[in-house]
């Protein structure tokens, strides 16, 4: 697994054409509020070539990316946490994705309305902030009250958990996400059990006329200037190239990307940038059955690295042999690197570098 990213934004922005054309999963995409109602879920392999280069050297029978799972909830309206639109219902949705993804209208079209009549990025940003905190201080609110109740016991947690709550909601009550709360380890283990929205890390899609996808124009400008302070990236993304993208082979994708005068597709950059925001590597698994792609956070040991293969692999772990992606292609392979003794034996302590290529040894 790559990871799991919410799409939210306001009704008519793109949200389910560039869902559509990225998981090419063929869901409705109208030009009309709350086209989405019911969540649309879609995986998508983690493109990367290193995994097809190393696939090709070791001739493998089976080649297995990393997946992103994209979910796709209803658009939001000013007001939602009052019951407007289709209310806060579909929040529920996205509570246990790792990241999200606001997308923001930044592109003319008057065949395609706005809900607020009027192309204001900024405006749309912080309709979309301030729901998502009010759904927050909803939750909070509700679990403080069952928390008070529950330390009158006297229970030393409940009493520390009720602290933390309170200065919650007061964060929150000055219109402030959840995640600049500063807190302790019980603090950080309330946060992960109450899924808070605002506390989850947030990438920016600005959605472009097809024109603007090479420089940009001013509403984009404005969004990255609003957002510098979050340190949140921005993604430019052209939704029409991404549908017209979606249509095309490989080969003809690449052709178009180059007249578009583009490396890679819009989905390529989102996908690097949620990993670089939630802070992720890859390390693969190479072999004639099967060559693998595996997500791991930055930092990784190698026995935690073996975990996300089966926890058995980390528990039984007893060393792992690696050989760094760049190593393994220049000697065409494991036994390549080993003859020039690139290929070395790790132990627990070794952390797992983006691109290495590793065998875990371990006991059952």
């Amino acid at each position: 697994m790559g990871f799991r990213c919410g799409i939210v934004g306001l009704p008519n922005v793109g949200k389910s054409t560039i869902f559509n054309a990225m998981t090419s999963a063929g869901i409705e995409s109208a030009n009309y509020p709350f086209c989405t109602i019911e969540p649309n879920v879609g995986m998508v392999p983690v493109p990367d070539d290193r995994l097809t280069k190393l696939a090709a050297m070791a001739k493998t029978k089976k080649t297995v990316h990393a997946m992103m799972e994209f979910v796709d909830i209803a658009g939001l309206v000013a007001g939602a946490s009052q019951g407007e639109g289709l209310g806060n219902k579909f929040l529920g949705h996205i509570r246990q994705v790792d990241a999200i993804a606001h997308v923001i209208r930044c592109f003319e079209d008057p065949n395609i309305v706005h809900v607020n009549d009027t192309i204001d990025p900024l405006s749309d940003r912080e309709i979309i902030n301030t729901e998502l905190i009010l759904a927050d201080l909803d939750t909070v609110e509700r679990r403080l009250t069952k928390t008070i109740s529950q330390a009158k016991g006297g229970d030393k947690l409940f009493k520390a958990q009720v602290v933390i709550l309170e200065k919650l909601q007061a964060l929150l009550d000055e219109g402030k996400p959840a995640r600049l709360l500063e807190t302790d380890d019980t603090g950080s283990k309330l946060l992960k059990e109450l899924c808070l929205l605002s506390n989850k890390p947030v990438l920016y899609v600005a959605n472009v006329a097809e024109e603007d996808i090479a420089t940009g124009n001013e509403w984009v400008e404005k969004l990255k200037t609003a957002v510098a302070d979050e340190q949140a990236p921005v993604v430019v993304i052209s939704g029409a190239i991404e549908e017209e993208l979606s249509g095309l082979d490989p080969e003809e994708q690449k052709e178009y990307l180059a007249d578009l005068g583009m490396e890679t597709s819009g989905l390529h950059r989102l996908i690097k940038a949620g990993y670089d925001l939630l802070g992720l590597s890859t390390y693969f698994t190479v072999g004639e059955k099967e060559t693998r792609a595996w997500t791991i956070k930055k930092g990784a040991t190698a026995p935690e690295a073996a975990g996300v293969i089966h926890t058995d692999f980390q528990k039984g772990f007893i060393r792992a042999e690696v050989v760094a992606y760049d190593d393994f292609v220049a000697c065409g392979g494991e036994a390549g690197a080993k003859d020039k003794g690139l290929w070395r034996l790790e132990g627990k302590e070794y952390i797992v570098q983006d691109g290495d290529c590793v065998n875990f040894r371990f006991n059952v």
